[in-house]
């Protein structure tokens, strides 16, 4: 295994899936959030990670013709249709490269820096990047906090969801990602001296768009899943059946939100 290889590939065919239903379950909360820090009208935004485009493009309609959005992510391949008038659209590695050369009043980051080996340096980038007084917003999952797919375990069929979703962590953390990262976001805020700190937490539980999310993502995996011995085919098989009749209560880690402002 590649330690350094993204696990869940952005340009398989069953990335839009799971883009389509991140912003089902996080796009309330993302807008939320950032509504309360005070977006509006001229702002200028930096969008990191920006994977899919609903968010995005919900930030080029609020910040309108006088600001500016720029949406970054080292695969560009689905948000690059977004780019406009006040939208920019750049291929750029928040580890790699070097910050942005300009200031924005919002930087974001939506399930990126779980996923980073250094995320330390990602974050300072991002910090890097604020003008003074504006709005730094993470938000990451915590997958340790509540790591099964089913929480009402009745069934065989709900132990195979779970022995499956375990096994897919023990993936995760296999490439360096850090499965208890979503907690940690306050302090590491705070200590990166920013003000104003204060987070709260989102958990999916049996919405509509968990069904699709967890078919992209095992479909996605499978081939992972059957070499290192977690479910044989005839298992994934089952549970994606499971999971398209209905039967399961999916549920999904919390997304933990975190917000600071640069003195």
């Amino acid at each position: 295994m590649n330690p350094n290889q993204y696990l869940l590939d952005n340009q398989a065919p069953e990335a839009g899936d799971r883009f389509a239903a991140f912003a089902d379950f996080f796009d309330p909360p993302t807008f939320r959030h950032m509504t309360r820090l005070g977006l509006s009208t001229g702002w200028h935004c930096l969008e990191v990670g920006a994977g899919g485009t609903s968010v995005i493009r919900w930030l080029a309609e609020q910040v309108g013709p006088t600001g500016r959005v720029l949406a970054t992510d080292i695969d560009v391949t689905w948000a690059r249709d977004a780019a406009g008038a006040n939208l920019e659209v750049r291929r750029h590695d928040v580890v790699r490269d070097e910050p942005p050369g300009e200031a924005f009043d919002l930087v974001h980051a939506r399930l990126v820096l779980v996923h980073l080996p250094d995320r330390d340096r990602a974050l300072r980038s991002m910090i890097h990047a604020l003008k003074p007084g504006g709005w730094l917003l993470i938000e990451d999952a915590d997958p340790a906090l509540q790591p099964l797919s089913c929480i009402d375990v009745t069934g065989p069929e709900h132990e195979l969801a779970n022995r499956i979703r375990q096994g897919f962590r023990s993936l995760l953390a296999a490439r360096g990602a850090d499965l208890a990262f979503g907690r940690k976001l306050p302090r590491l805020l705070r200590e990166a001296g920013l003000a104003d700190v204060a987070a709260d937490a989102y958990f999916p539980v049996a919405l509509p768009a968990c069904i699709p999310l967890e078919r992209a993502t095992i479909t996605l995996i499978r081939g992972e899943l059957i070499a290192h011995g977690i479910a044989t085919a005839d298992e994934i098989d089952q549970h994606l059946a499971n999971v398209s009749a209905g039967r399961l209560d999916l549920a999904q880690p919390p997304m933990i939100s975190a917000w600071g402002r640069r003195p």
